[in-house]
């Protein structure tokens, strides 16, 4: 025989459908809300379960049975348990023992077991370890760090196959004026050769959208290549590849063939003129993934609109400080010690001098491996990394540009 009917346990059904309908929709348009928007509404869906609960198990109808009232008291304990788990032990809570590069372990040693020229003055890498181990998983526009014999450290971003998980390939572009790093692989690096290689980081996610468009210059097509060989054929995408030559563009004759109608190369010595990026960004709504030199990627931040836009730098943007730089304290929360930082040394070069354990690459802004986590004061920020709101949240700053524009810097070291 059927239980009374109560009303407050159907509207609670009823309220729970719409929940999980605002859950539902709030992932479809996940790139277009703000990330705690997002959030919010998907921690919706564990009061959905707690209310079809109470719905399933007291609405009246034909479930007055005490089989149902457990199945929904269990139900109800389940949600409730997921919820305050998902709470207190949430990865963006530890973004120091997850988020941040100082608690990775040591390089781990790998050997170059080929290098084949790619253009004029880029050579690719594979690189394997020497125990066969599996590497870890990566998404396309990830970068490992390679620390090199001669004791410099240099991220490159991957440009193989992420389901190849047996080594890395990366691409080295020596330009006129090398530092160090690319001038080192092309003159030394044979197969044989054993590096150190940490990470991969990866500061440039694709994200899910229904139309790209990748704009690359020069060796900035090695993280967009994989991203295009990741996309389903259904995918509606472009790419502008923009070069001083073909014949120093990477990858240009491969990604003409497989994809002719959606692959467009503007090689300056063919056209005579720099691209119109404005022409060629007008008017598109598609999402915008970018990396090329600074002076490319400042342009295209003028001319799409920050929810749309992802950008890395291979090259470090111009720094034009305001004010000669001041002298601060730095205290490392975790170990007490107090750092004095002075206004002709880096943050880096300080913690450093300190043997304060910093990791740390590109020493110019652009790659992110040094990041640390900023516990009190304000930093002052120089990088070239695009901040995202989960950086901010996690006040999130890189010491070998930044600095503090507080006298004291408390600091997650």
């Amino acid at each position: 025989m059927a239980a009374d009917y109560r009303p407050w346990p159907v509207a609670l059904g009823i309220v729970a459908f719409y929940l999980l309908l605002a859950v539902y929709g709030s992932s479809l348009l996940r790139t277009r809300l703000p990330r705690r928007w997002w959030k919010a509404l998907h921690y919706g869906s564990y009061g959905a379960v707690v209310l079809v609960s109470f719905h399933a198990g007291w609405s009246g109808t034909d479930v007055g049975t005490w089989g149902y009232r457990l199945v929904a008291f269990v139900l109800l304990v389940s949600a409730t348990v997921a919820a305050l788990v998902r709470t207190l032990f949430s990865p963006g809570r530890r973004v120091t023992e997850a988020s941040t590069p100082q608690s990775r372990a040591m390089p781990q040693p790998m050997t170059i077991t080929a290098v084949h020229p790619l253009a004029a003055d880029t050579v690719g890498l594979d690189l394997a370890p020497p125990d066969g181990t599996s590497m870890p998983v990566w998404q396309p526009g990830a970068h490992p760090t390679v620390h090199l014999p001669n004791g410099l450290q240099r991220r490159y971003s991957l440009c193989g196959d992420p389901a190849e998980r047996t080594g890395y390939r990366i691409a080295v572009h020596r330009p006129p004026h090398s530092r160090g790093g690319s001038a080192w692989v092309h003159e030394h690096a044979v197969p044989g050769t054993v590096v150190g290689v940490s990470g991969p980081d990866n500061h440039f996610c694709l994200e899910p959208a229904g139309d790209y468009l990748f704009l690359a210059g020069g060796i900035g097509i090695t993280p967009i290549k994989t991203m295009i060989e990741s996309l389903p054929a259904h995918r509606s995408w472009r790419l502008i590849y923009i070069g001083r030559s073909r014949n120093a563009m990477v990858f240009c004759d491969e990604l003409e063939q497989r994809w002719p109608e959606q692959v467009s190369i503007l090689a300056r010595d063919e056209t005579g003129t720099r691209p119109d990026l404005t022409r060629i960004l007008t008017g598109t709504t598609a999402m915008v993934y970018c990396c090329g030199p600074a002076s490319m990627t400042d342009e295209v931040t003028t001319l799409v609109p920050p929810a749309r836009l992802h950008v890395e730098h291979f090259t470090a943007a111009p720094i034009t400080p305001t004010a000669r730089p001041r002298p601060f304290e730095v205290v490392c929360a975790r170990s007490g010690r107090h750092v004095q930082v002075t206004e002709d040394e880096s943050l880096l070069e300080a913690l450093e001098h300190a043997h304060v354990p910093v990791v740390a690459s590109c020493r110019e802004g652009v790659c992110g491996a040094c990041a640390v986590r900023v516990i009190s004061g304000h930093a002052e920020h120089f990088d070239s990394i695009p901040h995202t709101r989960e950086q901010d949240e996690q006040n999130v700053m890189y010491p070998c540009v930044s600095r503090s524009r507080s006298p004291l810097l408390t600091l997650d070291l």
